[in-house]
């Protein structure tokens, strides 16, 4: 057994051989909470949910950091445009954050770090860049020389000398203008910190590699992120992690975009669908199927359309599982291990797509089991589609499931209770023998694009595929 990852660095998908045999260590650039997050913020952690799940079922320890970035100028903006305290805005979309990743299914990291709680960790290494040459001060700020690393830009594979580094207001000083702010000298009425040159506040970029350092150490296996972070965050995490004496990631990987007419869902762009919203339309479980089983470097360009087929294909494997547990009179308990097909799917760059062919062709043989009567073919099915769907996050018997979603509104819930008023008045027209209302109803029900079905435990409606 092997797994293989898609290395953005060296261009190809490479064996995972991880630092620590029987473990792995992952960051994953999380949330900058200056405002509520859409599917495309969402998306990311649904992906990096489903690699931490799959190299724990292949038996490794992982631990899994998720960052906060709770202060950067976007918060700073919408502080004086709201005319509310900074810290008010991330820690209320922080948690609109953490709702979004609960509601959708997603484990909690090993630790969630705010880039606020650690500026002595950012400061030690400004301090150590700064000793080795690779940094300066100047106004107040302090930058990082990117001519003192050769190694800079190999992971975006660009030129230094086409280089325009995206730089903030008021950073002044700089020896060369690719240079990057790893702190920003104190501005009016903005948060500040105190450090041997002068208050201010971090940079985006040492926000991460400080963190990284303080939770993972000098190397660990995974750094995880966005496309649209491998320039400038990546690229300048890796400079200053290196140039400060950290090996830093073996393997980054990145996950690709959610995209409506073609462009990057993005708030500033106005295209954003946020996750708040979208639980009151579509179960929380759908919306994961949706997001989470194109593979990870694949873009999802998104429209209702998509969602309602992603519904009807989820549909028909929930439909499945709760005829084989109706079946078998209670619980059938997922099987140890996943089919070879899918594990070898998961192994292969983590193949969702490949795999989850493994779960349709498998929910089909139960199926005709089922229209066999071979309960025992059935319920095996059942257990090995089970314990596949645990992998991806998306068991409906799973407790966080089964149980309900607490954020939102499960509109699954409104409508199958209306339908179950329907279907009593059609049980009550087929025990008076009543079979022409009976029938009428069931072709209402059809008309609506809802497929009845009667078993042995009563009636039961499914949306049509």
């Amino acid at each position: 057994m092997t797994i293989r990852l898609y290395d953005t660095n060296a261009r190809q998908i490479r064996d995972f051989a991880p630092l620590t045999a029987g473990c792995v260590s992952i960051y994953l650039c999380g949330a900058t909470v200056q405002a509520a997050p859409h599917i495309g913020h969402i998306r990311s952690g649904l992906n990096f949910d489903i690699m931490r799940r799959w190299f724990e079922y292949r038996g490794y320890a992982v631990t899994f950091i998720r960052n906060v970035t709770d202060i950067d100028d976007k918060i700073i903006t919408k502080s004086a445009e709201q005319g509310r305290p900074w810290w008010a805005i991330g820690y209320e979309n922080e948690r609109a954050f953490n709702d979004g990743y609960f509601a959708l299914g997603c484990l909690p990291p090993t630790y969630e770090p705010r880039a606020t709680g650690h500026v002595p960790e950012m400061i030690e290494m400004m301090r150590g860049l700064i000793e080795r040459g690779h940094a300066y001060e100047a106004d107040g700020n302090v930058y990082f020389d990117v001519r003192s690393y050769p190694d800079y830009l190999q992971l975006s594979n660009q030129e230094l000398d086409n280089l325009r580094q995206p730089e903030g207001e008021g950073e002044t000083g700089k020896r060369d203008q690719r240079d990057f702010a790893l702190w920003k000298a104190v501005k009016p009425g903005e948060p500040s910190w105190e450090t041997p040159w002068g208050r201010g506040r971090p940079g985006w970029h040492l926000e991460c590699s400080a963190m990284a350092h303080k939770y993972l150490g000098e190397s660990f296996d995974i750094h995880g992120g966005g496309l649209d972070l491998i320039f400038p965050h990546h690229e300048n995490e890796i400079a200053q992690a290196k140039a400060f004496g950290d090996d830093f990631a073996q393997y980054w990987v990145h996950n690709a975009w959610v995209t409506m007419s073609g462009e990057k869902m993005s708030k500033s762009l106005g295209n954003s669908v946020l996750v708040s919203e979208m639980v009151k339309h579509w179960r929380p479980i759908v919306l994961r199927y949706y997001l989470g089983t194109p593979h990870y470097r694949s873009m999802i360009e998104y429209s209702e359309e998509s969602l309602r087929e992603a519904e009807s294909a989820f549909a028909r494997i929930e439909g499945f599982v709760q005829r084989v547990v109706e079946l078998a009179g209670g619980a059938v308990e997922p099987s140890p291990e996943v089919p070879p097909a899918f594990a070898e799917a998961m192994d292969d760059d983590l193949g969702v797509p490949q795999a989850l062919a493994v779960v349709h062709t498998t929910v089909r043989q139960g199926n005709s089991a089922l229209a066999a009567d071979d309960k025992e073919a059935a319920v095996a099915r059942l257990a090995e589609v089970r314990a596949m769907l645990g992998v991806l996050g998306l068991d409906p018997l799973d407790a966080h499931w089964a149980g309900g979603v607490e954020k939102g509104d499960d509109l699954h819930g409104v409508v199958d209770s209306l339908v179950r008023l329907v279907l009593d008045q059609r049980e009550s027209a087929r025990g008076r023998k009543d079979w022409a209302t009976a029938d009428a109803i069931r072709d209402q029900l059809g008309q609506s694009g809802l497929a009845i079905e009667d078993s042995p435990s009563g009636p039961r409606w499914t949306l049509k595929s």
